[in-house]
């Protein structure tokens, strides 16, 4: 049995510790807003902050995070409040919404750590795939987001 600091509280995982991240969250802890897409890492829907870093969660194991501080999108902010939140629901970016959860948590990190992003920023940084294609309102939302935060 671990404990895990799992969105500011300690949670008990009972499982094998080479276990992916997403699978002990999904299926677990029932924190089901953390998508799996790949399986590989490629795809982003499973990111999650790791110490406040993106991570994609479906390819790094519990053993890893025992003394970290995971943040899921259930965990972002309690209200919607977040600027990522609050620009993605001003602008109506999701279309089919399945990847918009890691896409969002990805955006968070690299605010935190460059809050004057540029285009060039976020074609570096935001590599999650969106099937649906709504990397213009991504974009958009990453400039909202800026003047909300």
């Amino acid at each position: 049995m671990k404990t895990l600091n799992v969105n500011g509280k300690p949670v008990q995982f009972d499982g094998d510790e080479d276990t992916p991240l997403l699978w002990a969250l999904r299926e677990q802890l029932g924190m089901t807003g953390t998508k799996y897409g790949c399986g590989i890492g490629a795809c982003g829907a499973c990111t999650v902050h790791i110490d406040g870093e993106a991570v994609r969660s479906c390819v790094y194991p519990v053993a890893a995070v025992e003394d970290e501080k995971i943040t899921t999108i259930e965990g972002l902010s309690d209200d919607g409040s977040h600027p990522v939140q609050q620009a993605w629901a001003e602008l109506d970016i999701p279309q089919c919404g399945f990847c918009q959860p890691g896409m969002m948590m990805a955006v968070a990190a690299m605010l935190k750590e460059n809050p004057t992003a540029t285009d060039a920023d976020i074609d570096e940084t935001i590599t999650n795939i969106c099937r649906c294609g709504t990397f213009a309102r991504v974009r958009k939302g990453v400039h909202l987001a800026k003047k909300k935060s």
